[in-house]
């Protein structure tokens, strides 16, 4: 078995490992940190109190998450949050549980932005982007996206079923169901070990890849450049 931080190491050297492990940090970081700004924001101080609003990887992931991050791809991390507290009650739970897929959609967008703004400028230069550059915010799209779609996912304790507790009771119960969180957990794992994530891999691929060619249109646009001197992926 080779480790993810191993194998993008020796196909895309130190820069890759460098966008690897900052995406990486990153996604989840400010994904926990979108938990907490809007739990404070629906009236909760539990993030403030326990001291969870800060950037330093290891509060949020722990050393546990950072190794699993270099040694199998998957991290996590967590945001303590008092539900009872959240002055909008159940749909406050909504807004708590979508804003941390809401910071990772905001990052995706500002990448792939970034990308296609670099791509047309250096179109217009009749110059080549610096591949450095390219791979690290396709890195940051890409890894931001799948965050995303798969916090989505409504299963126990993922952000989906979180936000489904807050108009669904049936959710609401699995949520405090210990043998539907075990079947949750198992499905999880199930998921993400077989052959059913990589489908999950290639939809989010593709959604990236058409989301990047629609911003490298406007971006070719806006510098005059025809679309067809834009790279194509």
């Amino acid at each position: 078995m080779q480790f993810p931080i191993v194998y993008v190491y020796e196909q895309l050297g130190m820069p890759g490992v460098a966008a690897f492990l900052f995406w990486g940090l990153a996604a989840v970081v400010l994904h926990e940190l979108g938990h907490g700004w809007a739990a404070v924001w629906q009236g909760d101080d539990t993030p403030i109190r326990y001291n969870r609003l800060t950037l330093n990887p290891l509060v949020h992931m722990g050393w546990t998450s950072i190794v699993f991050l270099c040694m199998v791809g998957i991290a996590w991390g967590s945001m303590p949050t008092d539900p009872s507290r959240f002055r909008w009650g159940r749909k406050g739970r909504v807004v708590v549980a979508l804003a941390g897929p809401a910071v990772n959609l905001v990052l995706a967008l500002l990448s792939l932005v970034v990308l296609a703004i670099m791509n047309a400028y250096h179109a217009k230069q009749g110059t080549d982007a610096s591949g450095q550059a390219v791979l690290f915010w396709w890195r940051g799209a890409n890894l931001n996206l799948l965050l995303l779609f798969f916090n989505l996912l409504p299963l126990p304790p993922l952000d989906g079923a979180q936000a489904l507790a807050g108009v669904s009771r049936t959710f609401w119960k699995w949520l405090h169901d210990p043998t539907a969180l075990r079947i949750s957990f198992i499905a999880l794992l199930v998921f993400m070990f077989s052959g059913l994530s990589s489908f999950m891999f290639e939809g989010v691929e593709q959604v990236g890849l058409m989301s990047l060619q629609v911003f490298s249109n406007i971006a070719a646009s806006a510098f005059g450049v025809p679309p067809s001197q834009l790279p194509s992926g």
